[in-house]
């Protein structure tokens, strides 16, 4: 027994010097041989350097610069290494008060005093110049370089967007983000973030007890390189985004113009709008917050988020509608009876091509009362019936549903269904009570967007492919592109009905008693639909074309708030300077050009009339 328990206790004492051994041996190598770790505990010795990829360019579709980075700085603190600093030299250098001085080095403790923290941000390489000779003089600063993005030409807000810092709650969505870092907050720069953003790398670099940088540590063993983003080669067209801009300059509404036989947006304005640029940089929470503060809204993507009700231009999709049921034919007529619903002064209307030109409402009255009560059962009108058919129409030709455009925020409009009428009326309604939206009033409701989109489907004789901004992306030899946007959607009518649309909107702008006169181009064939949306206050102006009628190469939609006088005083005047301006290049009525950039239509914020009922265009 003596001798088993002798012979476990040297097994014991054997297996404890062994493994001192080897934490011996192991310390030797670490503390001779291998400075690496000590270097790396030496946190006053070491600086972690984030480094920022540039962001990726921004093209228009000829290759012009929308979007480019410049070369900013931003100064850092680590507070547990700063030393007596000499704060008046510090803040004449930065540019900033004692008492903000105070102030950030106290939000920089709070977060850590171990790690870095952002003191001043984006910092301009001239206003750095002066700071960087002297920063060797405080101890626990340091500079970390970035990129910000700049506007050339201050165009294109609402489709660009703009970047600005994380949040605490974005943070926690991505942790791929950390404090300080930027991230696209609105247009193509939200919806392309991680494409355009890159991949972040690091640095570590020796630094020496006077704050001044010794070179990378180990030869940047330890170093990440940074991947910028890629670019994006969007659809605008920065010379017909710059027209358009400018017609736009006075006024509240919207312009979007589509290639139709691609879906390729050429110009997109949401007015009023801003310079970009006042978004960037260290002013940009002060310019920020007078904007959000303006009460005509230019912060407001009007084309995408704004839901209005889209007037008689809505009368040709009934027509459509109608057409295909086969409720009515293309030579119907119907008397222009003003005890029905309100007219301006016309012959009656013959026929769909007739009806959609003179605009005339109680037409298509007459044609929406024949899409919803078309099924009688047991002698009673079934309304929900009609009503379920028409709204599958009506989502088929992009209305009530989000189009799919590569922006974030995009609203889908709305399209009633029984469902909605069943709730608001408690199953009490027919088509009495929904008539209005036969002329594109009621609970209808539509974006811009949708509206230059269904001027593309006529203009396409049927379809449409859903409306896009980037072309492609990647570099010049790699360009990727969504496949989403190549496919065609079918709004499922024949083509023989919607030439007939076409020529009733030629007819509309080329033919007496058509109500866009004004629209009218010397030796381009426009087609076009007036409107007049009733709402708070002075009516909005509205207007779709495309052009030419046939191979057309472009199509709008014109939105003007509060502008008096109707779709064809405002809107369409505008629409048609925007397309001579693509078709041709220039515009050849030059008093038309002018009249229309220098006026102000817009009924004065903030409204309180509302409108007379009974508008007809």
């Amino acid at each position: 027994m003596k001798n088993t328990l002798s012979s476990r206790r040297f097994i014991v004492m054997g297996i404890f010097i062994t493994v001192g051994i080897i934490y011996i041996i192991r310390l030797l190598f670490l503390q001779v041989f291998d400075d690496s770790y000590a270097q790396l505990a030496n946190r006053n010795a070491l600086r972690f350097v984030t480094q920022y990829p540039a962001r990726g360019l921004v093209y228009d579709r000829h290759g012009e610069l929308l979007v480019y980075n410049e070369l900013v700085y931003d100064l850092m603190v680590i507070p547990r290494q700063v030393k007596q600093v000499d704060t008046n030299l510090f803040c004449k250098l930065v540019g900033i008060t004692k008492e903000e001085f105070i102030q950030k080095m106290t939000k920089a403790r709070t977060y850590s005093t171990f790690a870095p923290s952002t003191f001043e941000k984006q910092i301009s390489k001239e206003d750095f110049g002066p700071i960087q000779e002297k920063l060797y003089l405080f101890s626990g600063f340091y500079s970390q370089s970035r990129t910000l993005r700049y506007y050339p030409k201050a165009l294109g807000c609402h489709v660009l967007g703009y970047i600005g810092e994380v949040s605490e709650g974005m943070i926690e969505k991505n942790p791929y983000y950390k404090k300080g870092d930027y991230i696209g907050m609105s247009g193509m720069e939200k919806y392309y973030e991680a494409i355009l953003r890159g991949k972040k790398g690091s640095k570590v670099t020796l630094v020496d007890v006077h704050n001044r940088e010794k070179g990378s540590f180990q030869n940047g063993k330890y170093d990440t390189a940074a991947v910028s983003g890629e670019n994006l080669y969007s659809t605008i067209d920065l010379k017909l985004q710059e027209y358009a801009e400018k017609l736009m300059a006075n006024k509240r509404g919207s312009i979007v113009a589509i290639e139709p036989s691609t879906g390729e947006v050429l110009c997109f304005v949401s007015a009023p709008f801003y310079d970009p640029n006042l978004l960037v940089g260290r002013v940009r929470g002060e310019n920020y917050m007078k904007l959000l503060k303006d009460p005509a809204q230019p912060l407001f993507n009007r084309a995408i988020m704004a839901e209005y009700p889209p007037g008689s231009i809505f009368k040709i999709a009934q027509a459509m509608i109608a057409l295909d049921m086969g409720v009515i034919g293309p030579g119907q007529g119907f008397p222009c009876d003003k005890g029905l619903v309100g007219c301006h002064d016309h012959p009656s209307a013959t026929s769909v091509r007739e009806a959609i030109k003179m605009s005339c409402n109680p037409y298509f009255y007459r044609v929406y009362q024949k899409i919803i009560q078309q099924k009688v059962v047991n002698n009673k009108v079934d309304n929900k019936y009609g009503l379920a058919l028409w709204d599958q129409d009506m989502y088929r030709m992009g209305f009530g549903k989000k189009m799919g455009i590569d922006l974030p925020g995009v609203l889908s409009g709305f399209i009633p269904d029984t469902n909605f009428y069943n709730k608001w009326y408690k199953y009490n309604w027919n088509f009495f009570t929904i008539f209005s939206n036969s002329i594109g009033q009621g609970e209808v409701g539509v974006i811009p967007l949708q509206m230059a989109n269904f001027a593309a489907i006529v203009a396409n004789r049927g379809w449409y492919i859903t409306p896009h901004l980037v072309r492609y992306f990647g570099d010049e030899n790699v360009k990727k592109r969504n496949t989403k946007y190549v496919k065609k959607n079918l709004s499922m009518i024949p083509q023989e009905y919607w030439d007939i649309a076409s020529e009733g909107m030629w007819a509309v702008v080329h033919e007496g008693g058509g109500t866009a006169r004004r629209a009218k181009i010397d030796d381009i064939a426009v087609c076009g639909k007036t409107g007049t949306a009733q709402n708070i206050g002075a009516d909005h102006s509205v207007f779709i074309c495309f052009a030419p009628k046939d191979n057309p190469k472009i199509a709008i939609s014109v939105y003007i708030e509060n502008a008096a006088g109707g779709g064809g005083t405002w809107a369409a005047p505008i629409a048609s300077l925007v397309a001579e301006k693509y078709i041709r290049g220039e515009v050849l009525r030059k008093e038309v050009e002018e009249t229309y950039m220098n006026a102000a239509p817009c009924q004065t914020l903030p409204l309180r009339r509302v409108a007379k009922s009974g508008s007809s265009e």
